[in-house]
């Protein structure tokens, strides 16, 4: 099937130097609020791609769960692929691609996992059913029925009762330390501006780059 001629042209006011704050953490956030107040759907969800040691690159959506000056936090089971490949080769890039408003966010650094007492901190806040999901699934391994995952949610319930649902073992977040953050705005004639911020020490340097 040819698709090459599906486009459309960018309209939108454009990015200027001038209207950048100086830590693209405040940028991320100023971004994100207008990406919520404009009704996109799951502003949050990001794309995550890692790579492990066989040099393939992955990649999944995931969900932001919170950030900061110290990084971007999402959650998982620490059994899954993801997890493996960020054992391997602790670093990834994210991807917020907000086409609605002709704009995306990527962010590339290193990956560490956060302490248990932010895991659970969340986790605690979970629904029910999310908590006990987390005990049902061995993330990312084969299995031969939808039945037999609805078996294993008949167990856990059992397991637990009408109790807390504690925090699994292998369950927990990860945190991307950011050393790259580009802000993209689609211009019309494929024309866009692009600025990164480049970590250096305790300051970033701010740059513009071609389209």
């Amino acid at each position: 099937m040819d698709i090459s001629d599906m486009r459309r042209d960018f309209e939108s006011d454009g990015l200027d130097r001038s209207a950048l704050e100086a830590n693209p953490v405040k940028q991320f956030e100023v971004w994100f609020e207008d990406a919520r107040k404009a009704g996109i759907l799951e502003p949050n969800a990001m794309s995550l791609a890692t790579t492990g040691n066989d040099g393939v690159p992955d990649l999944r959506t995931v969900l932001l769960k919170y950030f900061d000056n110290q990084g971007f936090v999402f959650f998982t089971n620490y059994g899954s692929r993801k997890a493996a490949e960020l054992d391997q080769n602790p670093n990834a890039a994210l991807l917020f691609p907000w086409l609605g408003l002709n704009r995306q966010v990527i962010l590339q650094g290193a990956v560490e996992k956060v302490s248990k007492s932010e895991s659970l901190k969340y986790f605690a806040s979970r629904p029910r059913g999310s908590q006990i999901g987390a005990w049902v699934s061995t993330q990312s391994q084969v299995i031969t029925s939808r039945g037999l995952l609805e078996q294993k949610v008949a167990e856990i319930k059992r397991k637990f009762g009408d109790g807390d649902v504690p925090l699994p073992s292998f369950w927990g977040g990860y945190r991307v330390i950011p050393h790259r953050i580009e802000f993209w705005q689609g211009r019309p004639s494929r024309l866009h501006d692009r600025f990164e911020y480049l970590r250096q020490g305790d300051d970033w340097l701010i740059q513009r780059l071609q389209p």
